[in-house]
Formats: C-alpha cells, sequence, structure tokens
C-alpha cells in the first residue's frame, strides 16, 4: 500500500493532467473514436481511403469555387500522407462563439466550417462539416500549415487534441514526446510566406488504434479519383507523389510523380469512360432550375429557427450512345461520385426513357417500331454517360455520401433532359440528323433484339426436357437434365467429333462440334453475329439468350468446356470462342463456368523389357517432355522413337481422348476467369477489335519475346 504523501502526490499529477480543456475539445471527437464506422464506413483500407478523400475533396471544393488550381497529394514513406492546396488557406483569425482559432474549429469540432450557408460555397463535396475533424480525431498525429497574409501558421494535433510535438533530428512523428495544451490553444506563426500567397497543408498519420493492420493506401483508387476530378474540375492539375517504395506500385524503384490535367470537362470523361466505337458524337444536355426547401438556421441569438430558402441546380450532363450493349453511366453532386445513384441518375433515367418513347411513337412507321415500346434496357444498352448536378446543401443518405437524397433535383434534371435531349433527336442540320436517325435505329434494334430473346427464352421453357427438336442436329446431347452435373464439349470439327463420341460419359457429357474458326464478333454488329451459323449454334444450345437478355440460370449447362487443337490454329479458334463468351455471355465466365481443355502435346511410350506392357507417359508442355524424358533417361529407361507429337485431337483414339482430356478423374481443365473486367475489355479489343494499328505495334513489341520452337510451321 502506498504512502499518504505518495498517493497525494499521484492524485495531484492526476488532476493537473485533466483539465477542463480536455473535456471541451474531446466531448464531440470522442464519439467519432468510439463509432468510426458511422463516419468512414470502415476501418479497413477503404475507410483509410475515406479519410484521404475527406481531406482532398476540401481542398477541391476551393477550386471548384475558383479558388487555387493545383492540388499535391504525396504518400511519404513513414505512412503518412500530405495533401497542398494553393488555395484561400482556413481561417486563422479567431471564431467569435468559440473563441477558437479558424484552424482548431474546422479539425475539432463536428459539425463546422464554412458549407453550411455562410456564402463560402454555392456548391461542395463536404456538406457535413465533419471531413477534417473526423479525420483529426482517426489520426495518430496531424499537422497543418496555413499560409495567410503573408505568414505561415502552424498546429498539431494527437488524436483529436491540440497541442505540441517535440520531435527530433529524423523529423515528425506520431511517436514524438506530446504535450496538450493545458489553458488555450495556441496558432502558433511557425514561419514566413510569400507575398501574395495562400493554401493549406495537411499531413496526417493514420492511427493504427483504429486502422486494421493491413490497411493500407490503394494507389490505383487514387489515382482513379485524381483522374475523375480532373475531368470534372477542367483546368485543375492534380499531382499524386508515390513515396513509399512499396513492392507492385509504380514506386517501387523510386518516388513516382503523376499528373493528371483535363481541359476537356465531362465531355471528355465519357470519352476516355466509353468502352466501344461511337455511334453519336459526345452530346452535351445543360441546364439549371430552382426549387425552395425548407432548412434550420442558427439565429442571433443561437436557436435554430426554420426558413424557406431558394436553390439553384445546375445539371450538366455529357453522353454517347456506341455500338456495344453494357451501360456505363457515372454520376456526381459537386464533383463527390455518387455510385449508387439518387435522384439526379432517377430524373436522368426516367426522362430519357419518356423521350425515346414520344420520338420512336413519332417515327414509327419509318423505323418499323409497330406497336411495341422500348424500356429503359433498350434505351441504356452501349450508353456512356456523366450526369453532374451542383446545389448548395444536397441531401445524402450518410457521411460516405453515396446516394443524393434532394427529392426536388429528380424533377429537374428530368425536365432538363427532356428539352435537351428532344432538341438533339429532332435537330434538321444533316450531321445531327443523321447521328439522332443512328441512336434511333439502336434503341429499335436492341428492343426488337430483347422481345425476339425473350419469345425464344419463353418457348424453350416451354417445352419439357425431352424435347429437343429446336436444338441443332449436329448436337450430341447428353441423358442427364441435371445442369450441375453437366458438361458441354465445344469441338473443333467433325474428326474430333467423331473420336470424341466413343470417348464421352453421354450420361453427362455434350458434344457440338464447329467448323473452323467462327465469326470475330469483337468487330461484327450483333446482327452479324446472330446470323452466323456457328455463333447462332452455340447461342441456342446453351439455352439463356445473350447480351443484356442473357440469364445464367437458364443455361442448360453447368460447365462449358472448349476442346481445340494444341497448335496454333487451335488456340486462335479459343480465342474467338472466348470473345463470344466475353461480349455476348460474359454472365457464364463471370460464374466460372467456362474452361479450356488442355490436351496433351506428347505421348511417350516406356519400353518394359518382357511380356509386360509398355508403359504411357503424356506431356503437356515441351519443357515437361524434356524434363520426363531426362527422368527416364537417368533411370535407364527406354524408350519408343519416334515419339509421337499430337497436332490435332483426331489423331488420339477414344482411350486416349478420354483418359487425358474428357475424363473427370485423370483430366486438366483450364478455369477462365474474369478479375478485372475493364482490363478484360481493353485486351479483346486490342487483340480483336477494328483498330488495327494498336494490334500491330502490340505484335512487334512482343515479337522479341516469341520462342521460335512454339511455331509447328
Amino acid at each position: 500500500m502506498a504512502p499518504p504523501a505518495a498517493k497525494k502526490s499521484a492524485t495531484s499529477k492526476s488532476a493537473s493532467d485533466y483539465s477542463a480543456h480536455h473535456l471541451q475539445v474531446l466531448e464531440g471527437l470522442e464519439a467519432v473514436r468510439k463509432r468510426p464506422g458511422m463516419y468512414i464506413g470502415s476501418t479497413d483500407g477503404r475507410g483509410l481511403m475515406h479519410c484521404l478523400w475527406e481531406i482532398i475533396d476540401n481542398a477541391v471544393d476551393e477550386a471548384l469555387g475558383g479558388h487555387g488550381d493545383r492540388i499535391d497529394v504525396i504518400l511519404h514513406g513513414d505512412g503518412s500522407v500530405e495533401v497542398r492546396d494553393q488555395a484561400r488557406g482556413i481561417p486563422v483569425d479567431i471564431e467569435p462563439r468559440t473563441g477558437l482559432s479558424g484552424v482548431e474549429v474546422v479539425f475539432t469540432k463536428l459539425h463546422a466550417g464554412g458549407k453550411f450557408g455562410g456564402g463560402s460555397y454555392t456548391a461542395s463535396g463536404g456538406l457535413h462539416g465533419v471531413g477534417a475533424s473526423v479525420v483529426n480525431a482517426l489520426s495518430a498525429r496531424l499537422d497543418v500549415e496555413v499560409d495567410r497574409g503573408g505568414k505561415t501558421y502552424g498546429m498539431s494535433f494527437r488524436r483529436g487534441e491540440p497541442g505540441f510535438f517535440k520531435d527530433g533530428p529524423e523529423g515528425p512523428s506520431p511517436d514524438s514526446e506530446f504535450t496538450p495544451f493545458e489553458k488555450g490553444s495556441e496558432l502558433e506563426i511557425v514561419g514566413k510566406a510569400k507575398r501574395g500567397a495562400t493554401g493549406t497543408r495537411v499531413r496526417y498519420w493514420a492511427d493504427p488504434q483504429i486502422f486494421l493492420k493491413d490497411a493500407g493506401f490503394d494507389d490505383e483508387s487514387l489515382r482513379q479519383r485524381a483522374r475523375q476530378t480532373s475531368f470534372l474540375i477542367p483546368g485543375l492539375t492534380l499531382v499524386i507523389r508515390d513515396e513509399r517504395g512499396l513492392p507492385g506500385t509504380p514506386g517501387e524503384t523510386g518516388p513516382h510523380e503523376e499528373t493528371f490535367l483535363h481541359d476537356g470537362g465531362i465531355s471528355e470523361f465519357v470519352e476516355y469512360l466509353a468502352p466501344d466505337p461511337h455511334v453519336s458524337d459526345v452530346w452535351r444536355l445543360q441546364g439549371s432550375g430552382t426549387f425552395t426547401e425548407t432548412v434550420p438556421v442558427l439565429d442571433s441569438k443561437g436557436h435554430m429557427t426554420p426558413k424557406e430558402v431558394e436553390r439553384e441546380c445546375g445539371v450538366d450532363i455529357a453522353l454517347r450512345w456506341g455500338t456495344g450493349y453494357e451501360t456505363r453511366v457515372k454520376t456526381f453532386v459537386n464533383i463527390i461520385a455518387t455510385p449508387k445513384g439518387g435522384t439526379h441518375l432517377a430524373g436522368f433515367e426516367q426522362s430519357l426513357l419518356k423521350v425515346f418513347r414520344k420520338q420512336l411513337e413519332l417515327n414509327a412507321r419509318r423505323l418499323k417500331v409497330g406497336g411495341d415500346k422500348p424500356e429503359k434496357d433498350d434505351v441504356l444498352a452501349g450508353l456512356t454517360a456523366v450526369v453532374t448536378v451542383r446545389l448548395a446543401e444536397p441531401q445524402f443518405e450518410g457521411q460516405t455520401k453515396e446516394v443524393l437524397g434532394t427529392s426536388a433535383v429528380r424533377a429537374i434534371v428530368a425536365r432538363v433532359v427532356e428539352r435537351e435531349l428532344t432538341a438533339r433527336l429532332t435537330a434538321t442540320k444533316r450531321h445531327e440528323k443523321a447521328q439522332a436517325g443512328l441512336v434511333l435505329e439502336k434503341v429499335v434494334a436492341e428492343m426488337k433484339t430483347r422481345i425476339s430473346a425473350r419469345k425464344h427464352k419463353e418457348t424453350q421453357r416451354a417445352k419439357s426436357a425431352l424435347e429437343s427438336s429446336s436444338l441443332p442436329a449436329k448436337l450430341a446431347d447428353c441423358r442427364s437434365h441435371d445442369v450441375a452435373r453437366t458438361e458441354l464439349f465445344i469441338v473443333e470439327g467433325d474428326s474430333a467429333l467423331g473420336t470424341a463420341k466413343l470417348a464421352r460419359s453421354s450420361d453427362y457429357q455434350a458434344l457440338l462440334p464447329i467448323r473452323g474458326k467462327i465469326l470475330n464478333v469483337q468487330k461484327a454488329s450483333i446482327g452479324d453475329m446472330l446470323k452466323n451459323a456457328e455463333c447462332a449454334a452455340i447461342l441456342q444450345v446453351i439455352g439463356a439468350g445473350s447480351g443484356r437478355t442473357f440469364d445464367v440460370d437458364a443455361a442448360r449447362y453447368g460447365k462449358v468446356i472448349i476442346m481445340t487443337d494444341a497448335d496454333v490454329d487451335g488456340a486462335h479458334i479459343r480465342t474467338l470462342l472466348l470473345t463470344l463468351f466475353f461480349r455476348y455471355m460474359r454472365p457464364l465466365v463471370e460464374a466460372g463456368r467456362v474452361y479450356a481443355a488442355v490436351p496433351p502435346l506428347h505421348r511417350i511410350e516406356v519400353v518394359n523389357p518382357g511380356a509386360k506392357k509398355n508403359e504411357l507417359i503424356y506431356t503437356y508442355s515441351e519443357a515437361e517432355m524434356r524434363k520426363q524424358v531426362a527422368a527416364l533417361n537417368k533411370r535407364g529407361k527406354s524408350i519408343k522413337q519416334p515419339m509421337q507429337r499430337y497436332k490435332g485431337l483426331g489423331e488420339m483414339d477414344a482411350d486416349q481422348l478420354a483418359e487425358t482430356t474428357m475424363d473427370p478423374r485423370h483430366r486438366t481443365l483450364r478455369r477462365v476467369t474474369l478479375a478485372d473486367a475493364e482490363a478484360a475489355t481493353s485486351v479483346f479489343e486490342l487483340l480483336m477489335g477494328n483498330e488495327v494499328a494498336p494490334r500491330r505495334d502490340f505484335i512487334v513489341r512482343s515479337a522479341d519475346h516469341l520462342d521460335k520452337e512454339r511455331i509447328d510451321a
């Protein structure tokens, strides 16, 4: 038990360390530390990135208001991140209600800032006034410097509490000795700024007590966000500098810097996003509208009173239609992405469908529409669009700002789209009229394809499992109707089909032969694809439709296995088939139900002495064959010469094909996966698309890496 004097001393020390000032500052931020998920969504890498977005968005809001045209983001090697801007700088004077400097109010008080209708921002991404203070609360250390009036002001915080860090010669660190302010906070003058220079620099270290150990900054996500922002604010320069030296990143060998600047705005953004050749040019739909809203306002006595205010909502949309059927629509509110949409997206889609239905009704005879009406998916097919709205104090669902909730925006966006898009589709100038006609024809084609696919699906479902009269005659179907068990082998040519029929298990393995190289569907239109006999047969046999109407649950087989020869032609046929699956039956690939068979390249016959039967060994690559031959020679085994090199599946007998390629107990299958849809799209477009020049450049670049031994010529 401690002596009384010691107890008194400990009590006195504890009392001096715990002052009323601490309670005042940490009162609001302590809630953030206890429930971080309420403010940043999660405590993994996504939450870490969300904190960075909050600081970057504060700088972006300044640029959006016309203050500053450059933002630097630096990922330091010690795990900290720094955001620099050249905007007005955070106010450094004393805020009258709290008696604190503007810097301390912004970084320690929840729901404080210049975005609550005070006139500092007409539109902004940060709205709730919690971004900077939340990041501060969840940081082991945060340093802020502000240039204003020829001076540089500085302040530091530890887990939201202001004070001083005593840094050593190695530089700033969250582990440095920290002394909190006792009687009153102080915004220090730490240096001189150039005349007329203003701006803010924020550097922080995420708190390991809050975030998971494996949480880290995603450099690719950061670059995508910077590129996106540079499109949304033309003329703004964003610089991302990575000094971490992490393996697998562009900066693994040294500091890496990337600059983003786009003067073309969202029109250029649409061209960047579009995955397919264009049907129309990029169309810009712009307009605005006003609405009234009741908001609580703080009066001079400190009371919240409701007040009717008039808001203006600016709408700016860029869109274009392409030859494909994929839809890419990105929505933004005050340059903040809303990936889950909201009222602005609802208004856009509602008006889009209304305009096209009206135009198709007016042009029904010319376009041969009949009595059918387009659905939303018909209009959205092949559409790439960027929808942006700007308004003061929009309502979001949650701090993560993924869904816009301001109801009046829906009607404003709908009116702007209806007016501007109708003008585009009814234009009289030759070029614009021709483009409008092509877009209307595309929507009609998508509508007819959908109706045709639906009728086909209804017909297929109406038939019993025993009725297979609609299936191609060349299909050698299986007896089982258990989709989870059945397999469809797409084989190259009739010679391989004959052997495969004898090698298969007809209970659950079906065979569909194709004649040589099918149509390259990356270059062809959907109409040409449906007219092609081989492509049509594959779609018909799988029985799940195509494109937007593809229903993976309706597929007749659990596995689709591409079985081609192990030569260059076989690889080309496999690529053409995969292009068909990727473009028109992608859900089947995403579900992991498309495979490539791996037939052997060589058969090694080991001669056994006496009456013992010779042993057969199959190898699947040149390297494996050489390794196997060397191992047999080392063991003194005799090999029958010449070794058989299979040029095609037709050279095998049924037992060999079953044992090596078709029997699930022995075969090897290569599953086709789709880890990154965007990367896969660009590769298919490079290898199989209409543009010859990029493909030629790729072939020239890759020629040095070609193994000439692999060419059968």
